[in-house]
Order: C-alpha cells, then structure tokens, then sequence
C-alpha cells in the first residue's frame, strides 16, 4: 500500500478527510479524536442592529423561529460597560453587539477540556445563558487540561463546579444545568431552548445525536474534538454548508483508545475551545468569516494550521435530500 502523502489529505473508508494522523483512524494512524430547564431570563425587546464592518463576508446566524436580535436588554449597565469595556470598543461589537451576546443562549455539551475554555470565555465575554450538560463528577486525571475545575471540586459533579466558577466569574451570566447523558430520547428536548449549541462531547454517539437535532431543529452546531498534541474546529451552521455526518458519514470503532481515555496535550483543549468560543461567539454577532464548510486541523506540535473545504453530502441520512435519521423524540 502506498504512503500517504504528509501534505495531501487522505480519504479513509469512513470518510474523513485528514493528514497523516487522520482522526477516526487514532488506533492505526495516531490520529485526534475525530478527523473528521430553560434559559429564559427576562430581558426588554430593543430594535436596532448592529451592522458588521464587512457585511459582504459576515455569516449571520440562523436561529429557527427567531431572529438574532430578538429580546435584547433594554440598556446596558454602568457596571457591565465597564466590564466588557475592552470588547465594546471594538467596532464589530459595539454596545448593540454586546446585548445580542446578553440576549443570547448557547449550550455548551460536555465541561471538560474543549468545554473548559468555552464556558469560560462565553462566561467572560457576557453570553446571557448558558446551559451546561456534562453528566461526569470531576477526577483529579482531568484538572491537567479541565481549567474550570480545581482539586477542591474533585469527586463534585462537572455542571455543579462549572456553574460555581461561572458564578464568581460573571454574575450576569445565568447557568442552566444538565446533569444527564444526551441520549435519542432527550437530544432535541435539550437543544430546542437554545440558539447555539458547542459540542465540546468526547464521543462520537453523543456528537451524531448533537447533529441530528441542529440539523432537525435549524441550530448552528460548534464543533471541536482534540488527540494528543492535535484538534479540530468547525462549525456546521443551517443553509451554508454541510453536517457533521457529511463529514464524518460513519462513526470509527468504540475501542480505538482500548478503554483508557484519549492521551491529551493539556494546551490542546484550550486552543481547540478558544476557537470554539470564538466561532459562537462571531456567530451571535453576526460578524466575520466563520469555519461553515471547512474544517480547521491544528497540529501543536509540529505548530501548524491546516484547513481543509468540506462540502454538503446530498446523500447524506442528516441533511441530505432525502434524510434517512430516526426522529429523536416526538414533535420533530
């Protein structure tokens, strides 16, 4: 069998599109992990948009039903000018961009390491809800890449720790807790109250679940999944390019880390989630190039960025013409 060329993404059987360390394929390749309540806080209706720098490159964000500048607040405070000061002075936020982030209400499945960074930026940065579903109790193996969790929350529950730190972080932020498995029967229950959904999951089950109900439902889907010193970011957003089943049709065997977990270079989470958070949040403003319809691979090791343009499957069981996904629960 012929080498893979280093510089030539390879196509595997499952249909990935990667490097010499392709993703699905870590337990042959060494590749990273996959190559492929309500928030309802009341807030005053305020017209008015606030227009992007670039609009001819901006990718707006389609929220079902719903527009991303419903239910802003009113006015800002005094105290929150203050806080978010060194981002309302950037002309593609803005004080009406700043309501937009306080209007919105982003779920954030999984709090570990990809889930880590994003809380907390989202957190910082002003995200008005966000929800928090992660149905693991912290281990002392995980506060070497898990940066919102510390020794003193070890044996806690994960959503529990997250809430306390966004607590003490940002009191404007309120945090909605989902202390349960994502399973087929509560996926679009979940994702339906939200506008964004981040999918920081570490298995590919939860992550076609995920999928499927963005797809189903007309959310923009975060993506991001790290392998020892390598990750990946995407976003899959309604009407601008494909799913994550048409990138990654198949899912990879259940055994590819023999049971222990992947191996994870503690900065890998952080740079994947820092691009994670950034994606949702340029997508609730409405501003800039986002990664719809490619997919970025990070290598921090040999410290290289590559992207790579992916393109919607119309065959494909999600969003293909004609889709071929079980409903996931009724009223979808």
């Amino acid at each position: 069998m012929t080498a893979p060329d280093p510089m030539r993404p390879a196509i595997s059987s499952h249909g990935c599109a990667a490097g010499s360390r392709c993703t699905p394929c870590a337990s042959t390749n060494r590749c990273i992990a996959s190559a492929t309540k309500s928030p309802t806080s009341a807030r005053s209706a305020r017209s008015g948009a606030h227009e992007p720098r670039s609009p001819a490159t901006a990718q707006f964000v389609y929220i079902a039903g719903r527009t991303p500048y419903d239910n802003f607040m009113a006015e800002l405070t005094g105290e929150q000018r203050r806080r978010y000061a060194r981002q309302i002075g950037i002309a593609e936020i803005g004080e009406a961009g700043q309501e937009k982030l306080a209007s919105a209400r982003v779920l954030v499945a999984g709090a570990g390491g990809l889930g880590s960074p994003v809380i907390l930026y989202l957190a910082a940065a002003g995200v008005g809800a966000l929800g928090v579903a992660d149905s693991d109790a912290v281990d002392i193996s995980n506060l070497q890449r898990q940066i919102i969790h510390d020794t003193q929350h070890v044996g806690a529950h994960k959503t529990a720790s997250a809430a306390e730190r966004v607590a003490a972080l940002n009191p404007d932020v309120e945090v909605v807790r989902f202390a349960q498995r994502i399973t087929a029967d509560n996926a679009a229950a979940l994702v339906r109250d939200y506008d964004i959904v981040v999918d920081c999951t570490d298995n590919f089950p939860v992550r076609y679940l995920l999928n499927d109900a963005c797809v189903a439902l007309g959310k923009p889907l975060v993506h991001g999944s790290v392998f020892e010193f390598e990750g990946q970011a995407s976003a899959f957003v309604p009407g601008q390019g494909p799913c994550y089943r048409c990138l990654f049709p198949e899912a990879p065997p259940a055994d590819l880390d023999g049971g222990a977990g992947p191996m994870i270079f503690p900065p890998a989470p952080g740079v994947i989630g820092a691009i994670q958070a950034a994606e949702t949040l340029k997508l609730i403003l409405g501003t800039g190039q986002s990664l719809a319809g490619k997919l970025l691979i990070v290598d921090l090791l040999k410290m290289r960025f590559k992207e790579l343009n992916v393109e919607r499957d119309p065959a494909c069981v999600a969003c293909g013409s004609n889709p071929g996904v079980a409903r996931l629960s009724p009223g979808l």
